[in-house]
């Protein structure tokens, strides 16, 4: 009986606690791109701080996706950023260690190429 117990104990918590931790951090970047940059300019941009980010602790499995409208009124925004990470715990270990990182140094760099003033951290939540 002690056994069934457990076992009916566990299922409830992996029930319960799975969708918890189900969600993910998506941060989001409204960006302009600035003088005479171009997407690919941005783009290599952003794949050289990809590079940077994964190689710190909790970047290692950081998604980083780049939007151009295609037929779209953006406002002020000519592009945006979305970095997708595998969980909170992740993000708030790689963000903790950002500051100083060497991803934060080709944030400098590419401060020249696109300004990037609005961004929004989201709680992405995958429909099946």
């Amino acid at each position: 009986m002690k056994m069934i117990l457990r076992l009916m104990l566990v299922a409830l918590v992996v029930v319960v606690a799975a969708p918890s931790h189900a969600a993910e951090p998506w941060h989001v970047h409204q960006c302009e791109i600035l003088d005479d940059t171009t997407e690919d300019h941005i783009l290599e941009g952003a794949a050289k701080w990809l590079k940077a980010a994964k190689a710190m602790k909790g970047g290692e499995s950081l998604e980083m996706y780049v939007f151009f409208p295609v037929a779209a009124e953006m406002g002020a925004s000519d592009f945006r950023v979305l970095l997708r990470a595998s969980s909170f715990q992740e993000w708030g270990t790689f963000w903790d260690g950002y500051h100083g990182s060497p991803a934060a140094k080709i944030d400098d760099e590419n401060n020249v190429m696109a300004d990037c003033p609005d961004s929004w951290l989201f709680e992405g939540m995958k429909i099946k």
